[in-house]
């Protein structure tokens, strides 16, 4: 296979909607380019992108597929993504090695859920990008109002390349970059070309004088072109489109119908000689601070963007060379884990077939297999260099499960497996607590819950049970309380003895000293879940050994581990141990840790215990139409509503919510808004629990 340098190397990413063909479009395209002699379908389940089980099952794409085509002297590097939010993971990491964004609108239905939500992370990444309305030959297709939905996502400096019409009952573009129009055969096969007709003329040169004026603000020796001439010419526009598209300020409109082959040649030309390369791109800024130049000459430095787990492969790792080249059986050191990789097989993907190369270069993205320590978003780079390529952020999990293996035998296997899913997917979180003793699973809806249990079953023969999590409330009082604990116990020889006499008040950050106390010493216990334990000894007159006073505080925190109320963490608290006695011969560690552990427990539950549940800050946005159903609805879930702001035809709602009542609320917020509303949380504090509630949660305890 033929070796492309940075400059003629393009990869795009196809994002957009849920059925909006991007799928379709690719096959297209590798058609096109000569890959394939027969285009596969969905419905048929054979095209090269959705080749997994479940995509076929599904009829929708899953997981991002890297492609590639070789057009007129490029190499253009395809990765066709999913269209549901539920795996934004697959769409973030493939956004994030793009040098285009190739976003696919349905002509029925213009912009979209999908597309909005997509286009939050094409502003993050900043990348360029092209929009391409699809179906435009179907009958409910709307072109015009599918532009004007672009317009109204992205603003003005949306700018049509191309528009469709009819001509004599044919399928047309008109291109006005061109000045043509490609008319298109019922049979299929390669367009005519014909001159843009009398009735189409001033439409077309006005979109091209309004391109021309996009291309030309772009460059201030465009503008002086303008300027001199009134025009710029074919080359000079694609110079400004180009420079336009690497500023975000130009956002070219394509139209195409993917399924029958009209529109996506010209596509792919546009891509070729316009879209900007992997070398034209501004160079990144390493975690170091240094700068990453896309240049064969360079340093090698690849960037893992994807894993992928085949149960009768192993991984494979996807990466994308940023810097140098690679060779077969290089070996390169992963910054993360200061291990070095041989990379002893380099392929170019085309969906689940593998093309075996001996090299590629900066800007091209390859994989290789059976790494021991390399997992998505871990830097390679040659021994000797330091430098790690900044990591993909990907968004915080929206659902959670409790997870077990409904065989007991197949736990630990289960764990396996899901830290695999992790390794392929970041935005699958994996974690066992041990507060609450469950393996808590993390993703981003209900449908990518649902893979995960197919994947589960189908490939790995387990299958589980997914439950409510449990929530990891925190026990602290409200008022002071003493008591003391004598433990005796003779049982023939040695016997045990210990007597602790102690005070328990609430502890808050800047709190005084306790009054009335002979204070020895102090200890300040940051406690791994939260707060602190702040412990005195208060002993006068050596009725304990100071020697006891380690296991008196080891009793009192194994109490605080499992608390009096509901057997959940307790926090900020202060111990006084003021008095107690001890024996010269029965007396030990055991005797004083069990005395305290029963004086701590009898004093907490005498000072008005309260138990604190985790709130969440909770961010809604949603269309202004739907705010009252989501506003009901967080009303229902003990929500404090803090404040609203306005973003354009949206309101962002922002809330303190308690996590018990976040459950299911990922459905039910896309079932209240048709999927038209997008939330975050993040833990903000441990609240006082409602009385009512408390006295539930401690009758299910009992």
């Amino acid at each position: 296979m033929k070796i492309y340098d940075e400059k003629h190397i393009k990869n795009i990413a196809l994002v957009g909607a849920h059925n909006s063909g991007k799928t379709t479009l690719a096959e297209t395209m590798l058609f096109e380019a000569g890959l394939l002699n027969r285009r596969g379908s969905i419905e048929d389940k054979n095209t090269v992108a959705d080749y997994h089980q479940i995509e076929q099952e599904r009829e929708s794409s899953i997981y991002a597929t890297p492609l590639h085509t070789e057009w007129r002297n490029y190499k253009i590097n395809i990765i066709d993504t999913p269209g549901l939010d539920d795996f934004i993971g697959e769409i973030a990491s493939t956004m994030r090695v793009a040098d285009s964004l190739v976003t696919v609108i349905n002509a029925q239905q213009g912009v979209e859920v999908g597309t909005e939500i997509i286009w939050e992370y094409i502003n993050r990444f900043s990348r360029p990008t092209l929009f391409v309305i699809n179906q435009i030959d179907h009958p409910q297709a709307n072109f015009d109002k599918s532009y004007q939905s672009i317009v109204d996502l992205v603003g003005s400096n949306a700018v049509k390349i191309q528009y469709p019409i009819i001509i004599d009952g044919a399928q047309c573009i008109v291109d006005v970059l061109k000045m043509k129009v490609y008319k298109f055969k019922p049979e299929g096969g390669k367009p005519e070309k014909l001159e843009i007709p009398e009735d189409q003329k001033e439409m077309a040169d006005y979109l091209q004088n309004e391109l021309i004026e996009k291309a030309a603000e772009n460059d201030e020796e465009l503008m002086e072109l303008y300027f001199d001439k009134g025009t710029l010419n074919e080359d000079e526009m694609r110079l400004g489109i180009q420079k336009g598209m690497l500023n975000n300020e130009l956002f070219p409109v394509f139209c195409v119908s993917a399924l029958n082959d009209m529109g996506s040649g010209r596509l792919m030309g546009f891509i070729d000689n316009v879209a900007p390369a992997a070398a034209d791109l501004k160079p990144e800024q390493s975690v170091e601070g240094e700068e990453i130049v896309c240049k064969s000459d360079g340093p090698t430095i690849l960037f893992v963007f994807k894993t992928f787990h085949e149960p009768s492969l192993g991984q494979i790792t996807f990466f994308k060379v940023k810097s140098g080249e690679v060779k077969q059986n290089d070996r390169l050191k992963n910054s993360r884990t200061n291990e070095v990789e041989s990379l002893n097989q380099l392929f170019i993907m085309d969906g689940k077939k593998r093309h075996a190369v001996e090299k590629l270069t900066a800007g091209d993205i390859g994989a290789t297999l059976k790494l021991k320590s390399t997992e998505t978003n871990d830097t390679l780079h040659a021994v000797g260099e330091e430098i790690t390529v900044k990591p993909i952020v990907f968004p915080a999990a929206r659902i959670r499960k409790a997870v077990t293996a409904v065989n007991k035998k197949d736990e630990e296997k289960l764990n396996e497996i899901l830290k695999k899913f992790h390794s392929q997917d970041p935005t699958v979180v994996v974690k066992y607590s041990k507060e609450l003793k469950q393996v808590i699973l993390s993703c981003q809806g209900e449908l990518h819950l649902a893979t995960i249990d197919w994947a589960l079953q189908n490939l790995y023969g387990i299958k589980a049970q997914f439950d409510q999590p449990k929530i990891a409330y925190r026990e602290t009082i409200q008022r002071p309380a003493t008591k003391s604990y004598k433990h005796k116990k003779q049982s023939g020889g040695a016997g045990q003895f210990g007597e602790v006499h102690l005070k328990i008040e609430p502890w808050y950050e800047g709190i005084p000293d306790p009054e009335g106390f002979n204070i020895r010493g102090t200890e300040i216990e940051e406690l791994t879940w939260g707060g602190k334990l702040v412990f005195y000894n208060c002993i006068t007159g050596g009725v304990i050994d100071t020697r006891y006073m380690g296991a008196i505080m080891k009793g009192i925190l194994e109490v605080m581990e499992e608390g009096p109320l509901t057997g959940s963490y307790a926090r900020d608290i202060r111990v006084m141990i003021f008095d107690g006695k001890m024996h010269s011969v029965d007396s030990n560690d055991i005797s004083f840790k069990i005395a305290a552990a029963h004086a701590f427990k009898a004093a907490f539950l005498d000072a008005k215990p309260k138990l604190m549940e985790p709130v969440h800050n909770l961010e809604v946005r949603v269309p202004e139409d739907l705010m009252g159903n989501v506003m009901t609805d967080l009303q229902s879930r003990r929500s404090i509503i803090m404040g609203m702001d306005s973003d354009g035809n949206h309101q962002i709602i922002k809330a303190k919510v308690p996590l018990a009542e976040m459950y299911r609320y990922s459905t039910s917020l896309r079932s209240q808004t048709q999927g038209r509303a997008t939330f975050k949380t993040e833990f903000a504090s441990f609240e006082p629990v409602p009385q009512n509630v408390q006295k539930e949660l401690i009758k299910k305890e009992d």
